[in-house]
């Protein structure tokens, strides 16, 4: 359930060209009372768009918490495409979130943070890992792949120590995707800024039981998890960009 009583505000829809000419849509869920001051980008995983009901629920969560949080299509979801598209134009369509998110929201002015559920945060870490200059504060990562499921020898992490960016890795114990006892070295091995927090019986989606008032408070310890992070890291790190 919500924390705040009142009612969320809806998203609104924002409009982003591409590189390529193409568009694709965003959707600004504004933060709820008392603000935090920081802006999270999410990306979304490979079968599913920015309108799943994962991305819904962990967007409007975060804005109730008082994070503004968006979320948007890569382009072959936002043209109804199955098959994703190859990692630099992923990276691509990313970069050009990044960047009109940082023009259009003023707590993205002051923090910009990214990530996403499963492919979403793998192409996050990719961005950040490629681009050092850009503006971003720090990186929240849901259910990270760090290898196909059955394929523990296909590795996603060489990249990671060039992120160079505090990391938040929320990662089931039933991941196939990457269990938390494989994670934890990777993490280990990036230092004191990156965080594992393990969601004890959830699996990729960090799904824990049926019951939905159980689960509801699994995640609303995910989301508070968050948010303190978020909060710690805005506290010790200086404006991603200075103010108009």
């Amino acid at each position: 359930m919500p924390r705040s009583e009142k009612p969320l505000k809806s998203p609104s829809e924002l409009t982003i060209r591409l590189e390529t000419g193409a568009d694709t849509t965003a959707l600004v869920y504004p933060a709820a009372d008392s603000p935090i001051g920081a802006t999270l980008i999410l990306g979304h995983g490979a079968g599913a768009g920015q309108r799943s009901a994962f991305m819904i629920a962990v967007s409007r969560a975060l804005a109730d918490r008082g994070l503004d949080v968006v979320t948007f299509n890569f382009l072959y979801i936002e043209q109804r495409r199955k098959i994703p598209d190859r990692g630099p134009a992923l990276e691509s369509c990313y970069r050009a979130v990044v960047e009109r998110i940082g023009d259009e929201i003023e707590s993205a002015k002051r923090f910009t943070f990214i990530g996403g559920k499963s492919m979403g945060g793998r192409i996050a870490t990719q961005l950040a890992a490629s681009d050092r200059a850009l503006p971003i504060a720090g990186l929240v990562l849901l259910g990270y792949p760090l290898h196909p499921p059955g394929r523990p020898d296909q590795r996603r992490d060489k990249h990671l120590p060039s992120v160079e960016r505090p990391m938040l890795f929320v990662q089931g114990s039933r991941d196939a995707f990457g269990s938390p006892v494989e994670l934890a070295p990777v993490v280990t091995a990036l230092g004191p800024t990156a965080s594992l927090h393990v969601v004890e019986g959830g699996d990729h989606s960090l799904t824990v039981s049926r019951d939905a008032k159980k689960q509801a408070a699994v995640l609303d310890t995910v989301h508070r998890t968050i948010v303190e992070w978020i909060q710690q890291v805005s506290s010790i790190t200086s404006p991603s960009r200075a103010k108009p």
